[in-house]
C-alpha cells in the first residue's frame, strides 16, 4: 500500500509538471481563460511581506484559473540559487520581460545589476501595463552615489523631472510612511465614491477586501490621472471584525490625528507614457502583504481585486464575470526564503 500510494504521488506530479517550465524562473503554463494568450511576469523580491510566498500563489491561480502564462521572477543568492529575501542586486530571469503583456513588481529597496534593471526599464519604455503590489512604490533604491544609468528609478529621487522614481512616477505614488499603526491596525477595502462600476471593482462590494497589512500614507490630492478604486479604512486593531479606529494623538506631534477623515487610497488606476510614447495602464494596491503569518491574499476580495486589474490591465476586461474564481490552487507554502525555486516548484506540483 506504502509503495503505492508513493507511486500515486509521483504520478501526480509528473502529470503536473507538464503545467510548468523549470528554469531560471518558474513559470505556471497556462490552462484554456479568457487569458489564454497572455504571458505575465511577477517581480517577487522584498525583505518584509513575503511575497516569496504570495506571489507564485497569485501567479498559479491567473495560469490555472484564467489562462494566463505566469513566470515568476525571485530575489535570489548568485552563489547557491536559493530564494533570498535580502538579497538587493540580484533577480533573474527577467528577459521574459521581453515577452511580457503585463509586469507585475512586488519589490522593496532593490538596486538591480543594470543588466537586470535594463530588462524592467525597456519593458517600461514600451508603455505595456503594470501592477504594483504593496512595497512596490519603493520597490527601488540606489545610493546616492550610485554611477547606475538606472538611478532616477529610486523611491526618494529628488529631480523634478522623475521625483519619487519608479513608484511615483509609474505607479502614482513612492513612499511616505506607514497611516494606519504598522502591526496594530488592519485595513478593510471600502469602495470609493463612484468607482463601483469601474471593471476591476466587478464582484466586489465594501467589506469585501480585508488585510492585516496597514494602510499606507498617499498624498491627497493624488496625482492627475490617478482614479482611486478603493479607500482603506483604518481599523481599532488587527480582527475584520473590529470598528474603525477613532480619533488619536500622534505621539510624535501631540495632535489629533484622524485616521479614516479622509481615508486614503489602498488601490487606484492610472496611465503612464512610456519613452516611445505609448501609454500604458497602471493600476496599483498598496495591499497583498502578510505579517505574523496572516495574509492579505486569504482575503477572497484581495484575490479578486488582483485577478480582474490583470484582465483591465491586458485589455480584456470585457471577460471579467461577478464570479471569477480565485480560488487558490495548491500551496505557495514551498516558496518560502531560503527554498530553492526548482525544488519548490516540484513541491508544490505535487499539491
Amino acid at each position: 500500500m506504502k509503495k503505492q500510494r508513493i507511486f500515486v504521488a509521483l504520478a501526480g506530479a509528473l502529470s503536473l509538471a507538464s503545467a510548468c517550465s523549470l528554469s531560471a524562473q518558474i513559470v505556471f503554463e497556462p490552462k484554456e481563460g479568457p487569458g489564454k494568450g497572455k504571458n505575465v511576469v511577477l517581480l517577487a523580491g522584498d525583505d518584509e511581506y513575503f511575497s516569496e510566498e504570495g506571489i507564485p500563489l497569485l501567479a498559479r491561480i491567473l495560469a490555472e484559473r484564467h489562462g494566463f502564462r505566469s513566470t515568476v521572477c525571485f530575489s535570489t543568492n548568485p552563489e547557491t540559487g536559493v530564494i533570498n529575501h535580502s538579497e538587493k542586486a540580484n533577480i533573474p530571469g527577467l528577459e521574459a520581460l521581453r515577452k511580457a503583456d503585463l509586469m507585475v513588481v512586488f519589490t522593496r529597496f532593490r538596486a538591480l545589476a543594470d543588466g537586470q534593471m535594463k530588462e524592467v526599464v525597456d519593458y517600461l519604455d514600451s508603455g505595456r501595463p503594470v501592477i504594483g503590489l504593496r512595497t512596490a512604490t519603493h520597490g527601488f533604491a540606489y545610493p546616492k552615489d550610485s554611477t547606475s544609468p538606472y538611478a532616477k528609478y529610486s523611491w526618494n529621487n529628488k529631480d523634478a523631472e522623475f521625483e519619487g522614481g519608479f513608484g511615483r512616477q509609474i505607479l502614482g505614488e513612492t513612499w511616505i510612511a506607514h497611516w494606519g499603526g504598522h502591526g496594530k491596525q488592519a485595513t478593510r477595502g471600502v469602495l470609493a465614491p463612484g468607482a463601483a462600476k469601474h471593471p476591476i471593482l466587478k464582484g466586489i462590494k465594501d467589506g469585501d477586501i480585508f488585510g492585516p497589512t496597514d494602510v499606507y500614507e498617499v498624498r491627497l490630492p493624488q496625482l492627475e490621472g490617478c482614479e482611486p478604486l478603493v479607500l482603506g479604512q483604518v481599523l481599532a486593531s488587527m480582527d475584520f471584525s473590529d470598528a474603525p479606529a477613532g480619533p488619536a494623538e500622534d505621539p510624535k506631534t501631540g495632535k489629533i490625528v484622524e485616521k479614516n477623515n479622509p481615508m486614503r487610497p489602498v488601490a487606484w488606476t492610472r496611465t503612464y507614457k512610456g519613452a516611445g510614447g505609448k501609454e500604458g495602464r497602471v493600476f496599483t494596491t498598496t495591499m497583498g502583504g502578510a505579517m505574523s503569518g496572516h495574509k492579505d491574499w486569504d482575503s477572497e476580495g484581495f484575490r479578486r481585486l488582483f485577478v480582474n486589474a490583470a484582465y483591465w490591465c491586458t485589455g480584456i476586461e470585457s471577460s471579467i464575470s461577478e464570479k471569477t474564481n480565485v480560488e487558490p490552487v495548491g500551496s505557495s507554502a514551498p516558496f518560502k526564503r531560503g527554498a530553492n525555486p526548482q525544488e519548490a516548484l516540484r513541491e508544490a506540483l505535487a499539491n
